[in-house]
C-alpha cells in the first residue's frame, strides 16, 4: 500500500500570511519551492529519475511525479517504463510517448519540509531587496537623509532605515568632516544591486541636483512650478551659481529664492555648511544672460559669437580679480552655467588689444 502524499496545510498558511505582509505571491513561492524539492529529491535519494513535484496550492499536499518514457521492453526503471505497464495506467500509450508515474518517497515529508523553511527564506530576502531596490529607484532624483555608520576619505556609509547609503569619495563634499552617528542629507544618484543582490543606494553631496533640490525644498515657488531652475552649477564646498526664472513678470525669481532678509537661501548654506550661493536671473538674451552669471562683479560689454557659443566680456580694470574669482572660479561656473565659452579682458586689456590689432592691419598696408 502506497504512503499518502505529503500533507502541509500550514505551509500554504505561512505563505498567505507572507503575501498578506510581504507582498510575496503565494505562487510564486509555491513554484520556488516545487523547483528546489526537484533538487532535493534527487540528491536526498541519490537518483537519476527526471522527477516533476506539484504541491496542491490550497491543501499544500506535495506530490512527486517520475517522468518515464514508454518502451516496449524497460531497461532503466529509473527513467523508462514498458509498455505494458504504461497501458495498465493509460491504455492510450504506445511506444514513445511519457509517461507520468505518482512515486511517495520514504521520509519526504521531512526533507520537503526543510526544503520548503530554507526556499521561504532566500526568496523572502530576495524579494525584500528586489521590493526595496524597486522604491528606492523610484526615488533617484530625491532627497534622503541617515545616520552615517562608516567614514573615511574613500567612502562613507549612511544607515537609511531598510538599506545603506553608500557616498564614495568624489560624491562627498571635500570641505566638509563626516563623523559616525552624524545625520546628513544626501542626493539619491543611483541604486545599484551589489554582490549578493543587496540594493545600495549611490548618495551624493557634491552634484549639482543637490542643491536644486534644497532650493526646491526650502522654496515654494520652485516646487509648484511657478519659478524654474534653469541652470545649476558647482564648486562643492565653495561656491554655487543658480540661474532662475519666471514666466510671470511679477514674480521676482532671484528675490523669491533669497527670501526676506535671505532666510531661505541661508537654509540651503547652512545644509551645505557654508558654501555660497549665487542666485542669478535667467535670461534668453546670451549678452545680458552672461553678464549677470559673472556677478558679482561689474561688466561693461559682453560680445557674442552665437555660432561658437563664445562670449568676449569686458569689465571695468578694478574688477577683473573679482570676474574671474579665485583660481578662475567665478568664470569658470559662469562658464559652466551658461553652457559658453567666456573669455574676460579688463578695459585697459581690451583696448590694447584693439591698438595691437589696428597696428597689425597698418603694418600689413
Amino acid at each position: 500500500m502506497k504512503e499518502q502524499a505529503i500533507d502541509n496545510k500550514e505551509l500554504i498558511l505561512a505563505l498567505e500570511e507572507l503575501e498578506k505582509e510581504k507582498g510575496i505571491k503565494k505562487e510564486y513561492l509555491l513554484e520556488s519551492i516545487e523547483t528546489a524539492l526537484v533538487t532535493a529529491y534527487k540528491r536526498n535519494f541519490d537518483s537519476l529519475e527526471n522527477v516533476r513535484v506539484e504541491m496542491d496550492h490550497q491543501t499544500g499536499a506535495t506530490h512527486v511525479y517520475a517522468i518515464k518514457e514508454v518502451i516496449k521492453k524497460a531497461n532503466n526503471e529509473d527513467t523508462e517504463i514498458s509498455l505494458k505497464e504504461a497501458q495498465k495506467i493509460n491504455s492510450d500509450l504506445k511506444e514513445g510517448d511519457t509517461i507520468e508515474v505518482e512515486i511517495v518517497p520514504r521520509d519526504f515529508g521531512r526533507i520537503a519540509a526543510q526544503t520548503a523553511k530554507q526556499v521561504i527564506i532566500q526568496k523572502l530576502r530576495e524579494a525584500e531587496r528586489e521590493i526595496i531596490f524597486n522604491e528606492f529607484n523610484d526615488r533617484k532624483g530625491e532627497i534622503v537623509s541617515g545616520l552615517i555608520q562608516k567614514a573615511d576619505h574613500n567612502i562613507v556609509v549612511m544607515d537609511l532605515g531598510r538599506l545603506e547609503g553608500v557616498m564614495p569619495s568624489k560624491e562627498q563634499i571635500p570641505t566638509e568632516d563626516y563623523k559616525v552617528n552624524d545625520k546628513i542629507k544626501g542626493y539619491v544618484l543611483d541604486v545599484e544591486k551589489g554582490a549578493k543582490g543587496a540594493p545600495q543606494v549611490i548618495v551624493s553631496r557634491s552634484h549639482p541636483d543637490f542643491v536644486r533640490k534644497l532650493l526646491e525644498f526650502e522654496i515654494p515657488e520652485i516646487y509648484e512650478g511657478v519659478i524654474e531652475i534653469k541652470s545649476v552649477s558647482r564648486d562643492p564646498g565653495y561656491r554655487s551659481k543658480v540661474a532662475v526664472y519666471s514666466p510671470d513678470p511679477n514674480i521676482d525669481p532671484v528675490g523669491s529664492c533669497v527670501g526676506q532678509k535671505g532666510v531661505r537661501i541661508q537654509n540651503v548654506i547652512n545644509e551645505l555648511n557654508g558654501e555660497k550661493i549665487d542666485v542669478i536671473e535667467w535670461n534668453e538674451d546670451p549678452s545680458i544672460y552672461i553678464a549677470s552669471a559673472l556677478l558679482p562683479a561689474q561688466i561693461l560689454a559682453v560680445d557674442i559669437k552665437q555660432e561658437e557659443k563664445f562670449a568676449q566680456v569686458i569689465v571695468p580694470d578694478n574688477q577683473l580679480s573679482l570676474a574671474i574669482g579665485k583660481s578662475g572660479q567665478n568664470a569658470r561656473l559662469a562658464a559652466r552655467l551658461t553652457n559658453w565659452k567666456i573669455d574676460i579682458k579688463s578695459e585697459t586689456q581690451f583696448r590694447e588689444m584693439i591698438m595691437n590689432v589696428q597696428n597689425s592691419e597698418e603694418e600689413t598696408e
